[in-house]
């Protein structure tokens, strides 16, 4: 039960791209819940939800996969990576967003973007010890991808407002 919460239900042990996977369900939840109309408020409280709860699940049994393992960051932990995104959407469910969609894939792009090149300082925080150093570099690359993503789509948004005057 430990390996498949960790996984996230076994998408981190699919062959390829399991981080890319695993972060793919707050991008689903945060589509369906845009497109059916919830509230930023709603849709925060919910990501906000995926992040505890991813949060204290790699912090709790990512050390037994590392145990079962004997690899510090095992590509099969995922979780981390459903925490991380999620963080990406606590950031722009209040932005100006007309196409959900856009918005959720523009989340999900610069979240892995971030996670996978993981600029200074978010490479720094892997070394922490077992469960932390995997959940937090992912959580930094969260906000850095949350942030990007709120800019461009605030942006995009008042240069179609700049070219409705």
């Amino acid at each position: 039960m430990k390996r498949l919460l960790a996984s996230c239900f076994g998408l981190g042990r699919l062959p390829v791209a399991p981080g890319s996977w695993g972060s793919l369900p707050p991008v689903v939840l945060f589509a369906l819940m845009s497109g059916l109309g919830l509230s930023a408020a709603a849709v925060s409280v919910v990501m906000a939800i995926c992040v505890l709860l991813g949060s204290v699940i790699c912090i709790k049994f990512a050390p037994f996969v590392i145990a079962a393992t004997g690899k510090t960051d095992p590509s099969e932990v995922v979780i981390d990576e459903f925490a991380g995104q999620a963080v990406t959407f606590l950031f722009i469910a209040s932005a100006p967003i007309k196409n959900f969609w856009t918005a959720a894939m523009l989340g999900f792009l610069f979240f892995r973007f971030f996670d996978i090149l993981k600029p200074w300082p978010i490479r720094k925080l892997e070394k922490l010890h077992a469960g932390w150093g995997i959940l937090a570099d992912d959580l930094l690359a969260g906000v850095f991808a949350g942030i990007t993503s709120l800019f461009c789509l605030i942006g995009w948004s008042n240069l179609r407002l700049a070219g409705e005057l």
